[in-house]
Formats: structure tokens, C-alpha cells, sequence
């Protein structure tokens, strides 16, 4: 449901990235649809696509999900029961924003810029560490590991957010109040998205490491937070600036110049390992 819903909190889309959906959109087998024209696109396929389903290809290449994406969502449901190839071929898309298929007779580079959304199961009976009266996890820490080893290591460097959802007790469930309407975390986000716009004419996200540095500015105590966590827990330097531009995003929904230790202490709250 989460995932369902964040097109609707996303900026409008503009008019290049629309074009560009539209016509990729228009190279899949069931064509445009011009009702969802400038529609921040959702997509959603089965846990048992292929890798050519999931990045394209095919004589000659079509785009595959990840392009149909572009602009938009693509959230995998239960991500360790892909296959491990279709995930490992997400790692390029993910960093560059654009996949390039190469044929014996065609080479084609199609756009793969989207948010990517993944949910699992914290191991196979999916009832690790749930406190919910007579539901316990029947699997064996080896089966655990062997499930969770599914996702590598570099694909998970390239997931800015990692959150643990715990079971909610029924009677909890039902006495909690409504949260924000749509419009108004989209309004929250499109300011946030401009102020970002303004500063460096690109959003956090696409910053490269070389503007991290100017753009991404700490105050010294959140800078020693920053480190002390980076080598406590063995972070890679990917690792290290994702945090950093999730920390720049936080403090740019906080309206802040600077980056301070609340800021990133929130962003490091989202960095969960399994």
C-alpha cells in the first residue's frame, strides 16, 4: 500500500521525462495509454520475471520494466524470490539511471531513472522476531542466512532507505488515527524538491561524488557522527555518500542550510542492515 501510494507524493512529472515515458511506453507490447499521460508510472511485476523481463532486451531490444519505470515507482514485492541475476542486473540502472543492451546485431540505451521500492520477508516463514502471540519463526539460523544471502551486498549499497515494519497488534491497529492526506506530503516534497532545484539544479540524488562535498555540508558534530558510524559498521564509500545525500534530503525537508546531527541521525535511522 505504501509503495502504491508514493507516486501520489512525487513531483509533477516534467514535460522531458514525460515525452520520454510516453514513448517508452509506446516500444512495450501494450502500447501508450494516453490517460496516463504525465502520470508517474507504477510498476509491479511478478517475482518470477527474468532479467531480460526486468532491464529489456530482445531482437531488437525492447525496454524492460526498469525503463517502463522511468519517472516512476517500480516496487518488487518479496525481493529475495527474484532470481538472482534479474537483481544483480539492476545494479547499473541504479547508479547511472539508464541500461544499455547490446545484441549481436543492435545495440539499444533506453532511459531507467525511478524510485525503486523492494519489500521481503525477514526470513522464509516470515515470522522472525514478530511479537505476536502464537506466531513464532520456525526457521533455522541457517535457513535465515541462506535467505537473506540472497541479496548481495552492492545491490543493497544502492537502497538509500532500509525500515523494519514490526507486526502491529490488532487492537493498536485499529485505534490508529489517520495519517496525512497525499496533498499535503506532496506539497511537503515539491518544496523540498525545489529548494534542492535552486541550490545545485539537481535533485540530492543525482549529485556525483565530486558535489557532495560542497553541497552536502555538515556541521562538525555531524560529521564525527557521520564517521564514527562509517567505521563502526565497515560502510563502503558508496554507502557513505548515499547516507549523506539522504541526510541532505532530510535537512532540506527541515528547511536547514547545514546538515546537523538530528539530520543525521535520522538519515542513519534508515540504514538498517538485515
Amino acid at each position: 500500500m505504501l509503495a502504491q501510494r508514493l507516486p501520489g507524493i512525487l513531483p509533477p512529472m516534467a514535460l522531458d521525462d514525460a515525452l520520454a515515458s510516453a514513448a517508452l511506453q509506446g516500444l512495450a507490447t501494450q502500447g501508450f495509454d494516453a490517460a496516463s499521460w504525465q502520470r508517474r508510472p507504477f510498476r509491479s511485476p511478478h517475482h518470477s520475471a527474468s532479467a531480460v523481463a526486468l532491464v529489456g532486451g530482445g531482437s531488437p531490444p525492447r525496454p524492460g520494466e526498469i525503463s517502463l519505470a522511468h519517472g516512476g515507482v517500480l516496487f518488487l514485492d518479496e525481493l529475495p524470490e527474484f532470481p538472482r541475476s534479474a537483481l544483480e542486473a539492476l545494479r547499473e540502472p541504479l547508479e547511472t539511471g539508464r541500461i544499455t543492451i547490446s545484441r549481436a546485431a543492435h545495440q539499444a540505451q533506453f532511459p531507467a531513472r525511478f524510485q525503486f521500492v523492494a519489500a521481503m520477508n525477514p526470513c522464509p516463514c516470515g515470522w522472525l522476531g514478530a511479537a505476536v502471540p502464537g506466531r513464532h519463526c520456525r526457521c533455522t539460523p541457517d535457513q535465515v542466512a541462506r535467505y537473506q544471502g540472497r541479496l548481495s551486498g552492492p545491490l543493497l549499497d544502492r537502497i538509500d532507505l532500509r525500515v523494519e515494519v514490526q507486526a502491529v497488534p490488532p487492537e493498536q491497529q485499529m485505534a490508529l488515527p489517520d495519517g496525512e492526506p497525499s496533498p499535503v506530503v506532496a506539497a511537503r516534497v515539491a518544496e523540498a524538491r525545489d529548494r534542492q532545484l535552486r541550490r545545485q539544479g539537481r535533485p540530492n540524488a543525482e549529485l556525483d561524488a565530486a558535489e557532495i562535498d560542497a553541497r552536502c555540508r555538515c556541521d562538525s558534530a555531524a560529521a564525527a557522527f557521520l564517521q564514527n558510524a562509517a567505521r563502526r559498521l565497515g560502510w563502503s564509500g558508496r554507502r557513505l555518500h548515499r547516507t549523506l545525500k539522504v541526510a541532505r534530503t532530510v535537512a532540506d525537508l527541515a528547511e536547514a542550510d547545514e546538515i546537523g546531527v538530528a539530520h543525521m541521525a535520522e538519515a542513519l535511522q534508515a540504514q538498517r542492515a538485515l
